[in-house]
Formats: structure tokens, sequence, C-alpha cells
């Protein structure tokens, strides 16, 4: 009987051993999969996040994207604010308006460019002033045609927009 025992307790230790392995090889590979897809999919150049003042909650950060496919910005988070927000802003009867957007389709091909007066990300509810020099860590989530999600992991230079301008295309705003 003993023997029984020891022979069951085994078979069901081994059977959570490979389900957890599975699991997890597979979950891996989905992982390096997604990691893959975002690195050969969208290029993200020339990004740059406004200084901030002592006091100032809300800030600003610029990029150009450009993807291989047809993809969408989904989401941005960062680790300076708990609210990143994709915006534009255009001019409607000599009037600035600003307004959210919840994605940014990007088409296969066609830079997209995040600049002073145009699309941009807002973050909200600033954990601290942005100072120059500092970087900020933002995670951007895209969407394929075929709804697969792949996160992308980028540090942006806190900078001004003359400094910015300096190392990118960027005109000086």
């Amino acid at each position: 009987m003993q023997n029984f025992l020891r022979q069951h307790h085994f078979r069901n230790a081994l059977f959570l051993l490979l389900a957890f392995g599975c699991t997890y090889s597979i979950t891996a590979t989905s992982i390096t999969a997604n990691a893959a897809a975002s690195e050969s999919t969208v290029t993200i150049k020339d990004a740059w996040v406004r200084p901030t003042s002592p006091g100032q909650e809300v800030g600003a950060a610029y990029m150009t994207f450009l993807s291989t496919k047809d993809t969408t910005l989904i989401s941005v988070e960062s680790d300076v604010t708990k609210s990143v927000e994709i915006h534009s802003m255009s001019m409607q009867n000599g009037i600035m308006k600003m307004r959210m957007m919840n994605t940014l389709p990007l088409a296969a091909g066609k830079p997209y460019k995040l600049a002073p007066g145009g699309y941009h990300l807002m973050l909200f509810d600033l954990k601290k002033p942005l100072s120059a020099g500092a970087q900020v860590n933002f995670i951007l989530t895209f969407k394929d045609k075929n709804k697969v999600e792949f996160k992308q992991s980028i540090k942006v230079p806190v900078q001004s927009s003359a400094e910015a301008a300096a190392t990118t295309d960027l005109p000086n705003h």
C-alpha cells in the first residue's frame, strides 16, 4: 500500500512539473516572439520629453514612429506618472483644439511624428518635476491587424525643444 501511495504522489508531482514546465515554455516563447515582433515592426526615433517646472503636474513627450506593418498604438505607460494619454492638436477657426485619442493607427511605411503643436503624449499627475538631463521610461503597447499585442520599452531624455531640434529634425518651437 505504501509503495502504491508513493507511486501515486510521484505521478502527481511529475504531472504538475510537466504541466508547469509546458506552460512556462509556451509563455516564454510567446514573450520572445512578441519582443521580436516589436523590434522588427515599429521603430521609434527622435524621442524627447519637455522639462517641467516645480509644481507643474502635466508634461509632454514627443517621438517619431515608423512601422513596417499596419499597427496601432493602444496604450502608453511611464514611470513618472500613472496616466499617459495620446493627444492631437489642430487649429479650427483660429482656435487651437486638443483632443484625447484612444489609439493611434500607424500605416506601414508612413512616419508618424509626435511633435509640439501636433500629436503628442500627455503625462498627467507627474510624480515629480521633469528636469533636463533626466530619463523617462515608457512602455508602449501596440496591436497589429491580427490583434496580436506587443510591447516596446524605451528610455527618453528630458530636454528642451532647442536641444531636441539640435539632435533631431524637429523644428524649434
